[in-house]
């Protein structure tokens, strides 16, 4: 399975938050998956650090990439492709940076890792199903 971490996935795996579903935690564990974080997730993280909404333990610039690494979780590049995709997707979700996973998903193929509700409603294949 080819996998896309919505951002609070990657960061409740990185620190081993009980709010990660089961099944999510061992398909990112399973080496036959490859698993990816796009720059999106780094962005919206970033942009809650700076507003005070998101403490990490060091500056997420320098921890969420040496974590991402540590985790052995690829980088999905963001792409002119998924880019224009947003032209066609339904506005079911206010959130900019959801919605642009959702097109980064979409457009290479991806199972998208989430818990929120408001993304099962685009035709995306999700886990946990």
């Amino acid at each position: 399975m080819r996998i896309l971490l919505d951002t609070h996935i990657f960061l409740w795996f990185i620190s081993g938050d009980a709010k990660l579903p089961q099944q999510v935690q061992e398909a990112i564990r399973d080496r036959a998956n490859q698993v990816f974080l796009s720059p999106v997730s780094l962005w919206e993280a970033i942009v809650k650090h700076a507003l005070g909404k998101l403490p990490l333990p060091e500056a997420p610039e320098k921890y969420l990439p040496l974590q991402r690494e540590r985790h052995a979780v690829a980088t999905l590049p963001l792409d002119e492709n998924s880019v224009c995709r947003l032209s066609l997707l339904p506005a079911l979700h206010r959130d900019p940076f959801d919605r642009m996973l959702v097109c980064q998903a979409l457009e290479h193929g991806l199972t998208l890792a989430t818990v929120d509700s408001v993304i099962r409603a685009y035709p995306v294949g999700l886990l946990p199903q």
